[in-house]
């Protein structure tokens, strides 16, 4: 999971990372799947996908340079996929996350 989360924006091949703790792939998958309630590459789209997030709140970078620097390579995938996972597509979500919160005390 570490190596993941320094290199989520990287293409992997889950036969490497069981190679990385020494483990056949099918035990790796089984016990990552146990550990994390994910496969491996569901896990590393959920470290992209946040990571996206966290930029795009930040307001500094556009939604291309956002979907490249997090290992996308295709706009309409990462729409996809964000939306799935969001609830929303980008533009709608950051602008939601964006939006001042008031409270009535």
């Amino acid at each position: 999971m570490a190596w993941l989360r320094d290199n989520f924006s990287q293409q992997i091949k889950i036969a490497d990372l069981a190679d990385l703790v020494h483990m056949s792939v099918s035990s790796f998958h089984e016990h990552f799947k146990s550990a994390t309630s994910m496969s491996p590459l569901q896990y590393q789209k959920a470290l992209r996908l946040h990571e996206a997030r966290r930029l795009l709140a930040a307001g500094e970078l556009d939604t291309v340079t956002v979907y490249r620097l997090v290992g996308y390579v295709s706009h309409s995938q990462f729409s996809r996929d964000y939306s799935r996972f969001f609830g929303n597509p980008p533009s709608r979500d950051i602008a939601r996350l964006r939006k001042p919160t008031y409270r009535l005390d």
